[in-house]
């Protein structure tokens, strides 16, 4: 392999040879399941499996999927964790809440969610300072990117999301030279800047999650100020997953996957891996010694990045192409999930609506969230304003109300539609 530029990773893990990660995933591999084997959920969910026969993808392919989405249901039975952790909730760091409600934990220890390589790969070095606009409120967003930050030895400014015209005045006074976020909330971020007529020219660059980074987003950051764009792959139960990297400023193919990550990509609904290459939903081991979680379907879709030359970064792990949809009808809007169950928990508010569904329009960073309802007879203003709060209520987002003849929306099972153009 030949590297252009010195090898600059946050530690020798990344540089390894393939062959000796894989040999080292696989004798964590029984350990992991008998730890998991030791928090009731998983005795229940992974019942006579002999821990010592893991060893092998082949073996892992063989056990039982645990979906996100049944999470909410595993936590209802059992709280908080659905049985799933395996520390007790009072030798926990934090307890997030996330919608739906889904309860995620946090352990004590340094970069607990593995944080600080998306940062580091992303030009987050010791003696910065970054402007963190995840939200501090109930979910763990922001607390990723403060573990991170203090593993790496870097200064952050605790900003969270809103309160626009005080974010832009944080970064013209005190010169961060990073954003970390949502794409969104930096595109509002920057209007408000020229607005205001306030230099943030400081932060050069910005590690993305929690939103799609359509191509078209990612130049207009670019033309407007901030030209290291970089997206990381993450989630609240899992945390880091995957991350881009960039040499000589260049970004390389697809997003490396963490170290403590032992994902498969299977054909939605049935668990079976995937032909190398193909497209199919993210499955997560995740090698967790607090929460392990054992063939997670993430409900998100990808695909391994096969036949392609070695990253020019130097960093030796798989790679996948990035997020390519849903493979449930689980939207993510402004970067809160929205669940089927949430429509249906809006539409028992309201015994008026005979059918209804949610449907996502627009284009990122200025997207449409409108529940299309079938009702019998003529709405008035007082019931589309008290369904309109209740979609506040339910998914923390607002939204808007559209009414719809009965037989109008299409009898094909979708709850949600997310119709937003991408390109």
């Amino acid at each position: 392999m030949k590297v252009d530029t010195p090898v600059d990773t946050l530690d020798a893990l990344e540089t390894r040879d393939p062959q000796e990660r894989e040999r080292d995933l696989m004798a964590r591999l029984p350990q992991l399941i008998e730890r998991a084997l030791s928090a009731p959920g998983w005795a229940r969910i992974l019942d006579g499996v002999d821990p010592a026969a893991i060893n092998s993808r082949a073996a892992l392919a063989a056990l039982p999927i645990t979906r996100k989405a049944d999470l909410k249901a595993l936590q209802s039975a059992s709280r908080p964790f659905g049985g799933l952790a395996v520390t007790p909730v009072g030798e926990l760091s934090r307890v997030y809440v996330s919608p739906g409600p889904i309860f995620d934990p946090e352990g004590r220890g340094q970069d607990w969610w593995r944080f600080a390589r998306p940062m580091y790969a992303a030009g987050v070095r010791a003696g910065g300072l970054l402007q963190n606009c995840f939200s501090y409120h109930f979910t763990p967003a922001a607390f990723m990117v403060e573990g991170g930050a203090a593993r790496i030895g870097c200064a952050v400014i605790p900003a969270g999301a809103g309160q626009t015209e005080m974010q832009v005045q944080a970064i013209a006074d005190l010169r961060p030279d990073t954003y970390v976020g949502t794409p969104s909330f930096l595109r509002i971020i920057i209007e408000k800047a020229r607005e205001m007529g306030a230099d943030i020219g400081s932060m050069q660059r910005a590690l993305m999650g929690a939103e799609a980074l359509p191509e078209s987003l990612r130049a207009w950051f670019r033309e407007n100020g901030v030209p290291h764009v970089f997206q990381t792959y993450a989630s609240a139960d899992i945390g880091s997953m995957a991350y881009e990297t960039a040499t000589d400023g260049v970004l390389n193919p697809g997003m490396v996957l963490d170290e403590d990550v032992l994902l498969e990509i299977v054909r939605p609904g049935s668990g079976e891996p995937v032909a190398p290459g193909d497209i199919g939903e993210i499955v997560v081991t995740l090698f967790n010694a607090d929460y392990p979680l054992i063939r997670f379907a993430t409900g998100d879709m990808s695909a391994l990045l096969v036949d392609a030359e070695p990253s020019r970064c130097g960093r030796t792990n798989s790679r996948i192409r990035g997020w390519l949809g849903r493979a449930d009808q689980t939207t993510k809007v402004r970067a809160m999930f929205v669940h089927p169950s949430q429509v249906n928990n809006i539409v028992r508010r309201h015994p008026g609506i005979l059918k209804a569904r949610m449907v996502v329009t627009g284009r990122m960073a200025n997207d449409v969230m409108t529940l299309h309802c079938e009702v019998a007879s003529a709405p008035d203003a007082a019931q589309a304003a008290a369904i309109v709060e209740s979609i506040r209520e339910v998914t923390k987002l607002r939204g808007e109300v559209r009414f719809e003849s009965p037989g109008t929306l299409a009898d094909d099972g979708k709850v949600i539609e997310d119709l937003r153009d991408y390109s």
